[in-house]
C-alpha cells in the first residue's frame, strides 16, 4: 500500500486507532471518508476535514447504501480499512452471560468485514492499484481468556485475509493484515488508562513508518505485536499466553 495519494474509506473509524489513522494517513495526502453509526461524531469529524459517511456495519442494507455513496462521491475509492469492530468480556461458565455478546461479536467483527470487501471488490479490480485492510490483533494468535468470542473473531480475520491474498493474487487487490496489540483506547472499559497497553499515537506512529518503509507488507505487525504474533513459531506459546494472562485486569 503506497502512503500517499489513495481514497480510502475507514468505517468504524469515529474514535480510537481508526480516527487517529484517518487524520494520520489525510496529514500524508489521501482523501479519507470515515465512517459511522452516530450522527453526532460524524458532525464533529467532518468539522475536522475528514469525509463522512453514516454506516451500520451490523446491517446489510446499510453496508450497500454506504458503499453505493462512497463510491458515487468518490469514484477514485481505491483503499478499505475494515475498521469497525467491538470487544466483550465473557464467562462461558452459563450461556445466558455469553451468547448475547458472542452473537453481537461474530456480527460486527466477521460478518461486517464480509459484507464491506463484497461491497467493494468488483469495484477495486477496476482500480490500477487497490488495498483492502482487514484489521485483526494480536490476540488472534494468544488468547486473552475472558475476551473467548473476540479471540476467535480476530482469528478468523486472519484466516480469512490469508485465504483472499491468494484468490485476489491474479488482481490488482492487495489484501493487507493489521494486527494490532492492546492500544490506550476505549475498546475494553478502562483501556485507555492501562498501563500494559501502547499509547495511541505511539500505535500510529509506527503503523505510518511501516506502510511507508514497507509498502508490499502482507501483515502490519509493530514491534510490541510480535510477542504474541511468534508465539507458536518461536516455541513458547504456553508461556506468552501465562504472561499475558497474568496482566489481565479483569
Amino acid at each position: 500500500m503506497d502512503i500517499s495519494g489513495n481514497t480510502i474509506f475507514i468505517p468504524g473509524a469515529t474514535s480510537g486507532i481508526g480516527l487517529a489513522l484517518a487524520h494520520a494517513l489525510k496529514e500524508r495526502g489521501n482523501t479519507v471518508i470515515v465512517g459511522g453509526r452516530r450522527t453526532e461524531l460524524l458532525e464533529r469529524i467532518a468539522a475536522e476535514g475528514l469525509e463522512t459517511v453514516r454506516i451500520d456495519t451490523t446491517d446489510a442494507d446499510s453496508v450497500q447504501t454506504a458503499a453505493k455513496d462512497v463510491l458515487a462521491r468518490f469514484p477514485a475509492t481505491n483503499v478499505l480499512i475494515t475498521m469497525a469492530g467491538v470487544m466483550r468480556v465473557e464467562d462461558w461458565h452459563r450461556p445466558e452471560s455469553f451468547l448475547e455478546s458472542a452473537e453481537g461479536i461474530v456480527t460486527t467483527n466477521i460478518l461486517g468485514p464480509i459484507r464491506l470487501i463484497a461491497a467493494f471488490v468488483e469495484h477495486f479490480q477496476t482500480r490500477p492499484d487497490a488495498t483492502i485492510m482487514t484489521v485483526s490483533s494480536g490476540l488472534a494468535f494468544a488468547p486473552l481468556k475472558v475476551t473467548p468470542s473476540y479471540n476467535a473473531s480476530k482469528a478468523a480475520i486472519h484466516m480469512l485475509s490469508e485465504s483472499l491474498r491468494l484468490q485476489l493474487a491474479d488482481t490488482s487487490v492487495k489484501v493487507v493484515e493489521l494486527e494490532p496489540p492492546s492500544v490506550q483506547t476505549d475498546l475494553l472499559p478502562g483501556q485507555a488508562e492501562n498501563d500494559h497497553a501502547m499509547p495511541l499515537d505511539e500505535y500510529v506512529a509506527e503503523v505510518m513508518n511501516i506502510i511507508e518503509t514497507q509498502p508490499d507488507a502482507h501483515e502490519i505487525q509493530v514491534e510490541r505485536v510480535k510477542f504474541l504474533r511468534y508465539a507458536e513459531a518461536r516455541g513458547d506459546y504456553e508461556q506468552v499466553v501465562a504472561a499475558l494472562n497474568a496482566s489481565d485486569p479483569h
